[in-house]
């Protein structure tokens, strides 16, 4: 029986470091190690490959999740059209009475005011829509989610990533090295059991 706990608990105890071996080789080493006698060299896999990470993750936020199109309608969704037509219409109210000339009679001034009032409430609406469009077009050519996300990561110090990826799955990881370490004790029981009767 003292074979059987012994093996059990030494299964159990490699099952774990194993896997906490393993969680800690995803993050470090940050920088490269050479091992001049096998010439393998040791890095931790997500700062061999963050580059390569950066920009799979802008891409899946641009082509997935959000796209510029979809930010700036939200933009536009959000302000309050009204509001936006008001403004226009007071400044341009505003230009045409200071542009007009000192000879144009009250009358003709009040209905060219008022034409331009009118042709302001008529087309202002599908004239916002138009400029929006624009905008979109020439946001999707200039603006890259994706490039920007990736660049912002590959500035980012590793040492910040790690710390939120951490933060983000500690106690998942932490399940990962005592699912190792049950796993290990299976293990180290099946052995010991097949010693003891075989």
């Amino acid at each position: 029986m003292l074979k059987l706990t012994i093996l059990a608990l030494v299964g159990a105890l490699i099952g774990w470091t194993t896997n906490v071996i393993a969680i800690k080789l995803l993050f470090r080493p940050i920088e490269p190690i050479h091992i001049p006698v096998v010439g393998w060299t040791l890095q931790g896999l997500m700062p061999k490959r963050k580059k390569e990470i950066a920009k799979n993750i802008g891409e899946t936020v641009e082509t997935e999740l959000v796209s510029i199109e979809e930010i700036i309608d939200k933009m536009i969704e959000g302000s309050d059209k009204s509001m936006i037509i008001d403004a226009l219409k007071n400044r341009i109210m505003q230009l045409a009475e200071l542009k007009m000339p000192a000879f144009v009679p009250t009358a003709m001034k009040g209905m060219i005011m008022g034409f331009i009032g009118d042709t302001i409430d008529e087309n202002a609406d599908e004239m916002i829509n138009e400029i929006s469009e624009k905008i979109v077009h020439q946001a999707t050519e200039k603006v890259s989610i994706a490039l920007i996300i990736e660049e912002k990561i590959n500035a980012y110090p590793f040492e910040k990533l790690e710390a939120i990826v951490l933060s983000i799955a500690k106690k998942e990881l932490k399940h990962i090295e005592y699912l190792g370490g049950v796993i290990g004790l299976a293990i180290g029981i099946v052995q010991g059991l097949i010693i003891l009767y075989i």
